[in-house]
């Protein structure tokens, strides 16, 4: 069985490829829009405006939620989801600072193609 080598990288390249997973999904991008859009959120209406089926946005909120960037309580028969702002912003300016580095040494060594 191999070894997960995850943890060999520095904690701001682990934490960009966490991010960019997150956001791997077109649906989850778009569920977060809809998020920061109405600040708060229940279920049902993410569903109206997204072209997909109740279980399957309910599958991409989890995996929002299971990866910090969503917050959400259950309200009776309704789950209300909004964005963990304080999550968001550091995983989006780690990201963007290694997007910055990768930059920085394509300006130091030139393009190798």
């Amino acid at each position: 069985m191999a070894l997960n080598k995850k943890t060999e990288f520095p904690a701001p390249i682990q934490s960009f490829a966490s991010f960019a997973k997150l956001l791997s999904h077109p649906a989850r991008i778009a569920i977060l829009e809809v998020l920061a859009k109405r600040q708060t959120c229940v279920c049902g209406e993410i569903v109206d405006e997204l072209p997909l089926a109740q279980s399957t946005v309910s599958q991409h909120l989890k995996e929002l939620k299971e990866g910090g960037l969503v917050k959400g309580e259950i309200e009776g028969t309704s789950s209300c989801y909004c964005i963990n702002w304080e999550n968001f912003n550091q995983m989006s300016d780690a990201f963007i600072l290694s997007l910055n580095t990768i930059k920085e040494f394509q300006r130091e060594n030139g393009s190798c193609c």
